[in-house]
């Protein structure tokens, strides 16, 4: 069985109890979730959970399925990276000295078109949105200068091809 990345992408109602139903769905099937992500989507009260998962074809369809038995869930997508355009963003909480006495960082802050977004007396805050392996180089880079924080989003994503999540729900 050939494991893929997968984006699964579940347009629901906003429901107390549904993620914890959704995550049981993976634990019994033994799948770790790489990220997960949730947000008001394109439609006024409808919520999207955004998963990231690293599975066979055959394991997503089946997930898939189980997924929308929920009752609270309006439809349920799958997309491979390639029909996918996806960033995620990375918040780096570092000493300020470094800002000022490292003149380096600042040339790596300009190079990964990364934004200082606050600078208080102990610490700075860099904000990197981009995809993980960008938001892993600069957190690599950043290590030597006094990392004290940081913290990474799940994926965002949307697909290449319209998912018509209107038209369906209208169809509902």
């Amino acid at each position: 069985m050939k494991k893929t990345t997968y984006t699964i992408s579940i347009y629901t109602e906003n429901n107390v109890g549904l993620l914890n139903r959704v995550s049981a769905i993976f634990l019994k099937r033994h799948i770790n979730i790489v990220s997960i992500t949730s947000s008001e989507s394109e439609i006024p009260d409808i919520f999207r959970f955004v998963i990231v998962v690293n599975i066979s074809k055959e394991q997503v369809v089946k997930v898939v399925k189980q997924i929308e038995k929920q009752i609270e869930v309006i439809s349920v997508f799958y997309h491979t990276d390639k029909q996918t355009i996806f960033l995620e963003t990375a918040l780096y909480k570092v000493k300020s000295s470094s800002l000022f006495e490292e003149k380096q960082i600042q040339n790596m802050i300009k190079d990964s078109r990364a934004n200082i977004v606050t600078v208080k007396p102990d610490y700075f805050v860099i904000e990197k949105t981009g995809w993980r392996l960008e938001t892993e180089d600069l957190y690599q880079k950043l290590k030597p200068y006094g990392l004290l924080q940081f913290v990474r989003s799940g994926r965002i994503s949307v697909s290449k091809k319209s998912m018509d999540i209107s038209r369906i729900l209208n169809s509902k």
